[in-house]
């Protein structure tokens, strides 16, 4: 094997590594908001401070906030792993089409960059971020749907065997997918808007900092701060964005019998709960989304940069 081919194969694989490890982490640490993300929208009539005092009231306040951990650690390991690894060879591929623009022609973390990413133009960041959150998204999806019924108060699963056996008896292998498509229509644009709010944010905080304008590598700290500053905005704005169809999403996943699909979710959110109830638990998924990006992707791209520099 050549050393190009070599390295090329060893990077693939530390993006697969650096996006389970750094998703596997935010996953644990930021379980709390997504928990109580879960039980405001699983219905209107429940408030964050409700559910929150619901659960510090109840026998194991601790525990509970971490009630659904395990498939939250796996679902969101396994997919920063299988996101990562599809973006990475995606924008790598991009960079191989002569119709795709290319910021600079750098293929690989440029002098005063703060990216271990190749730099693509707009339309090709959210294009190939749209693709790979989608395609990671559904082979994930069973593991949301255990994930989402396991933290609602709908369901009294003591677990994940029990939830996977009722859910196969009851409405099949199909339930594993019960929306699917609010998420992929959920992803889709968040994937993609927060990667070219990213990289638009990184490139104009990083012109700022004082290593910017040097012609000597952004040091580790400039890095990661220019990084985590970067998926914070990336992360608020897209989260606004499509917080409507993640509301629907957590609906159609709780109550799939009910809601039946996109449209009829929507529908009698809207008929019966107003507009109000597209936007339920979009403060503490502004929250979790923006620590959690922000923590994920720059945890991801410095331990990639670190690696690469190793085998390079």
């Amino acid at each position: 094997m050549s050393d190009g081919a070599r390295k090329q194969k060893a990077s693939s694989a530390f993006h697969l590594v650096a996006g389970l490890g750094s998703g596997a982490a935010s996953a644990f640490l930021l379980q709390p908001a997504d928990l109580l993300k879960t039980r405001v929208q699983q219905s209107q009539a429940s408030s964050l401070t409700q559910a929150l005092r619901d659960i510090l009231n109840g026998p194991h306040p601790v525990r509970s906030l971490w009630r659904g951990v395990t498939p939250s650690v796996i679902r969101t390991g396994f997919g920063s792993a299988l996101y990562f690894g599809l973006l990475n060879q995606m924008r790598q591929y991009a960079t191989r089409l002569p119709s795709v623009p290319v910021v600079a022609g750098e293929l690989s973390p440029a002098k005063g960059s703060s990216s271990a990413l190749p730099k693509l133009g707009n339309v090709a960041n959210l294009t190939t971020g749209a693709l790979a959150r989608v395609t990671a998204g559904l082979i994930v999806n069973p593991i949301t749907v255990l994930k989402v019924r396991y933290e609602s108060t709908h369901y009294s699963y003591t677990s994940l065997a029990g939830a996977a056996k009722d859910i196969i008896a009851k409405e099949g292998m199909r339930g594993f997918f019960a929306g699917f498509g609010a998420t992929a229509v959920r992803d889709a644009p968040y994937a993609g808007l927060y990667v070219v709010i990213y990289e638009q944010a990184k490139s104009r905080l990083a012109a700022v900092t004082p290593a910017g304008s040097e012609s000597s590598r952004v040091s580790a700290s400039a890095s990661a701060t220019v990084n985590f500053a970067s998926g914070v905005v990336a992360a608020v704005l897209a989260t606004t964005m499509t917080n409507p169809f993640d509301a629907i999403k957590t609906r159609l996943q709780i109550a799939p019998a009910r809601y039946g699909n996109m449209i009829k979710a929507a529908g009698l959110m809207l008929r019966y709960e107003g507009v109000r109830s597209f936007f339920s638990g979009l403060s503490m998924r502004i929250g979790r989304k923006a620590l959690s990006s922000a923590f994920t992707w720059t945890v991801y791209e410095e331990l990639v940069r670190r690696a690469e520099r190793v085998v390079i």
